[in-house]
């Protein structure tokens, strides 16, 4: 899918804020569509259906929170990515908005590179359908096809776990994975896993790629991040 494909909607009840999120990321090419309100912004995802939400939290009429809890009842976007952004100190933690649904949370204000960054992460997921496809980052190749992951052209070796566990994250770079959505799809459903299962899969992940590549998000999961160039 092409940028020029990708619908884009922004939720904010701040002007702007609303215009420097749209003139950056329409300077990429994005089709951008826009917001004052939850509840507006419901009804505008009902008419577009796009790809992407970034959202504010505190918003009048109807915040972010239940927007977003109200969208994701409906299964028409079950698959279309929200992510929060709000003001540093509001009473709302990570806990709450991944409660509520959302891929991402970040605070403001974030820098027009950090947020293309984060865009260009959520994104990746509508960019080939095809769950084997290999993955490819600056210097690092996951390949699932053949099982093989390459750091800066030299081939790594890697459990099938570690590998199952690398590719879930980098599948949709910067998209938080909780721990229970981690057990799920890395170890089964009737299969049960500790937390500290899952931590040693990813220091041993962070020993041999890179530290740079994996965020903790504390109380939720990890998430994969892909390098700034």
């Amino acid at each position: 899918m092409e940028k020029e494909d990708i619908k884009i909607l922004l939720v904010d009840d701040e002007p702007d804020i609303i215009e420097i999120l749209r003139f950056n990321l329409e300077q990429k090419g994005y089709k951008i569509f826009t917001a004052s309100d939850g509840q507006e912004a419901i009804k505008v995802a009902e008419k577009e259906f796009p790809h992407l939400i970034i959202m504010d939290v505190m918003m009048p009429n109807l915040d972010g929170i239940e927007a977003c809890e109200r969208l994701r009842q409906d299964s028409r976007f079950a698959d279309t990515i929200i992510m929060f952004l709000t003001a540093r100190g509001e009473d709302y933690s990570y806990v709450a908005a991944f409660d509520a649904g959302a891929d991402d949370y970040v605070t403001k204000p974030i820098k027009p590179k950090v947020l293309i960054s984060k865009v260009k992460g959520l994104l990746r997921r509508f960019k080939e359908k095809d769950s084997n496809k290999a993955l490819a980052f600056d210097g690092l190749i996951i390949d699932r096809d053949a099982y093989k992951v390459t750091l800066n052209g030299k081939e790594l070796s890697l459990p099938r776990k570690e590998f199952e566990l690398l590719y879930l994250l980098a599948s949709v770079s910067g998209k938080v994975f909780s721990r229970e959505l981690i057990m799920e799809k890395v170890w089964g459903g009737d299969v049960i896993v500790g937390d500290r299962t899952i931590d040693v899969h990813i220091r041993k992940l962070r020993e041999k790629i890179g530290d740079q590549y994996f965020k903790t998000i504390k109380g939720i999961g990890y998430k994969f991040v892909e390098p700034q160039k």
